[in-house]
């Protein structure tokens, strides 16, 4: 299956899956040419003069231009998301959605050669974030007087989280709850170091 690459968690968007087909179409100079427009396009600048120079070159067909564009952008985007990316793993994506290996080294060279002025692509592309963490308090205590007697003398903790919008928030929580919360949260990162650590997985065809 093609369409597995590590750079998306798994499926491809199905303009990457056919990326590979439209950049048989392009000679080397047409792809650096509209690699580098693309990256603009990935940073939030204007690339638009440049890439129609490309389109009315006539070195390559309208539909093989749009469709290389819009799965260069694509990928180039989520690629440069990635802080922790190695090159040799993305290079074995791009042998696993079939691009050749001339254009291998050509994209390859793109993203990591743009490395350092992608540090805050992710930050102009993530849209709305929600409010963090300001301050965080916490407390044990014990229910001496309660309606419930199953609650009675029995520990919770009390939790107060001022966000960074300003917000206050308070609630308790049992201190079971508390252990199976925690028990869960360090599952979850577990899982996510697995994940980091995992080999990408090598496509037979």
């Amino acid at each position: 299956m093609a369409d597995a690459v590590s750079v998306f968690g798994g499926r491809a968007p199905a303009e990457v899956q056919q990326l590979a087909k439209h950049l048989r179409s392009l000679d080397r100079d047409t792809l650096s040419q509209m690699l580098s427009a693309v990256l603009r396009a990935v940073d939030g600048l204007d690339c638009s003069e440049s890439l129609r120079l490309i389109s009315e070159s006539g070195l390559v067909s309208e539909d093989s231009f749009n469709h290389a564009v819009a799965g260069l952008y694509a990928l180039l985007k989520e690629a440069l998301c990635l802080p922790s990316l190695r090159q040799e793993v993305f290079n074995e994506d791009l042998r696993a959605l079939r691009v050749s290996e001339e254009f291998i080294a050509e994209v390859s060279s793109a993203v990591f050669g743009s490395r350092q002025t992608s540090i805050n692509i992710s930050d102009t592309h993530r849209g709305p974030t929600l409010a963090k963490i300001q301050d965080f308090k916490w407390r044990v205590d014990v229910a001496i007087s309660t309606s419930s007697l199953s609650r009675a003398l029995q520990p919770s903790i009390l939790m107060q989280m001022k966000l960074s919008d300003g917000h206050l928030h308070r609630f308790e929580v049992p201190v079971v709850k508390f252990q199976e919360l925690r028990y869960n949260v360090s599952l979850i990162l577990k899982e996510m170091n697995d994940i980091e650590k995992r080999s990408i997985l090598k496509i037979q065809d």
